[in-house]
């Protein structure tokens, strides 16, 4: 796949450069990782060293200034190489934007850095048994004691990478003491926190990442761990979950090119007939199809992007939402597609693509189903009543 003719100069060298930074690693590399149940540190290690990971946060604390356009590339390029890093979606993009959006002085002093240089992560918590990512209806409170700390309740559900992150960005409810509803805040709990308790989901996903349960037994925590305004309620999660939805969408883009080339690949040499089966349309026009998807979603990915770094939340709301719609389509398309052109070795180890048909699922169903954006879609773009 050829660089976006439009992006800066810039950006191509960065996307080049990851490139082969994902190449020294692959996709073999990533499946030993996962079936030996350990963490890619090494990838990490060396994205952080080269500046990758922190690409986005602030200069003043070790980043790299630019923005959610500059990290997507990251994460793309990665995906494409077969070796993306799920953590990137969590740690830097949602919670290093938060913090550097919204944290005190103190907290981005506390945090930033790591989260930069990859020395730390941090996971992120707001999914719910019951609510899933229902922001109005989740049921982790916080609540603030006589002397000014917090204590947080509730459960939290398909948190990722928990078990190696040195905190969470918990999303809980606050009362609001004009209205006496609940408003959604934003606490810093770190790893070992006496009543914060965690139980990992067995998943058939294969990722090294893994899944957990969270538990918050009266959580007890400073006042100072509360990040932003107690009354910003929803300006401040979605200026992390805008970031989410653009990440994923690189991510997906990524699985997809990844899935692409092995198919393009295999179909210009595999010969049955007199020609490679890539000379027959049958063949070569679903990839053309899945090539096109792609180039689509990727331009969508980057107007979200680019809204986004720009300042213009409400904008990014509705392109971030649809860029993760589209790039979930077209990865699930593609990886489908790789798998069908290889026929029986599109389920092999060898070729790397069978694992991939959990994984381009996943796409489609978090951080938000492709339902609940074509509700967002069709209520804040269109002006359709709402049915619930």
């Amino acid at each position: 796949m050829t660089a976006p003719v439009l992006e800066t100069e810039e950006h191509q060298a960065l996307r080049a450069a990851v490139a082969a930074l994902g190449k020294r690693y692959g996709r073999d590399y990533l499946t030993r990782v996962a079936d030996a149940g350990g963490h890619p540190d090494e990838l990490w290690a060396e994205a952080a060293k080269l500046g990758y990971l922190g690409v986005n946060l602030p200069e003043e604390y070790g980043g790299g200034g630019s923005g959610i356009s500059e990290l997507s590339i990251v994460l793309e390029e990665l995906g494409a190489a077969g070796s993306p890093l799920l953590m990137m979606v969590v740690s830097p993009a949602i919670c290093g934007t938060v913090i550097s959006r919204f944290g005190t002085a103190a907290q981005k002093r506390a945090w930033l850095p790591g989260l930069a240089d990859g020395s730390r992560t941090m996971a992120f918590g707001i999914t719910e048994p019951d609510a899933g990512s229902n922001s109005h209806r989740i049921t982790t409170t916080a609540r603030r004691d006589d002397d000014g700390s917090w204590v947080l309740t509730g459960r939290k559900v398909f948190i990722s990478g928990v078990d190696i992150a040195d905190a969470t960005l918990i999303v809980g409810r606050t009362s609001d003491a004009r209205t006496g509803k609940l408003k959604p805040c934003l606490f810093i709990v770190p790893r070992d926190t006496p009543g914060f308790e965690r139980r990992q989901i067995d998943m058939e996903l294969q990722a090294a990442e893994k899944q957990f349960e969270l538990t918050l037994d009266d959580v007890r925590l400073p006042a100072d761990a509360l990040v932003g305004d107690e009354d910003a309620g929803l300006l401040q999660l979605f200026a992390g979950l805008n970031p989410e939805r653009i990440m994923t969408a690189a991510f997906a883009i990524g699985m997809g090119r990844y899935a692409l080339d092995k198919a393009v690949a295999y179909a210009r040499e595999r010969t049955v007939w007199k020609t490679p089966i890539g000379a027959h349309q049958a063949i070569a026009h679903p990839l053309a199809q899945v090539h096109i998807e792609l180039e689509l979603a990727r331009l969508m990915m980057q107007k979200a992007a680019r809204l986004y770094d720009a300042g213009d939340d409400i904008g990014a709301g509705e392109a971030a939402n649809m860029a993760k719609y589209a790039a979930a389509e077209a990865c699930v398309r593609a990886v489908d597609q790789a798998v069908h052109t290889l026929g029986g070795n599109g389920l092999t180890r060898e070729f790397g693509l069978a694992g991939l048909i959990t994984g381009s699922r996943v796409a489609r169903i978090a951080p938000v189903s492709r339902e609940m954006i074509l509700n967002y879609v069709s209520h804040q773009t269109l002006g359709l009543p709402k049915s619930y």
